[in-house]
């Protein structure tokens, strides 16, 4: 009986979410801003991603969904509604930590160990440019 699981990805990032934000740390994605589907504000784009404040105090209705992400929020002074699917996701992280996941492209992302791995940044984080690593 071969039946076809729903993907981890939202759950893990639901989680990562909700985890962050109990240790008052502030959720931040890195989102493919090359995938179609994806309405971010271009001119914050670089080298094809985008990193995202998905902290409560940043956006307005946050939806965590099951295939898409969505909120609004202020870019230089200015509203947008951002969404985007999960599978543009990239990785999560804590600003203030770093600590976070990083989710891997390949479609096998849902099999047992592969996929997602857990990484920590360094102490210091510089705003808008995470440094993710994988931790063994």
């Amino acid at each position: 009986m071969d039946t076809q699981l729903s993907s981890k990805r939202p759950y893990l990032l639901r989680a990562m979410h909700e985890w962050m934000t109990a240790n008052d740390q502030t959720p931040h994605v890195v989102v493919d801003a090359k995938c179609p589907e994806v309405v971010v504000p271009h001119q914050h784009v670089q080298h094809g991603k985008i990193i995202l404040n998905i902290g409560y105090s940043a956006t307005k209705n946050l939806e965590l969904g099951d295939e898409v992400i969505s909120f609004e929020a202020r870019f230089g002074g200015t509203s947008f509604v951002v969404t985007f699917p999960i599978e543009a996701v990239l990785g999560i992280y804590a600003k203030e930590s770093g600590q976070g996941m990083i989710f891997s492209d390949d479609a096998s992302d849902d099999k047992l160990g592969a996929g997602v791995q857990d990484a920590e940044g360094p102490a210091s984080v510089s705003p808008g440019k995470p440094d993710l690593r994988v931790v063994k």
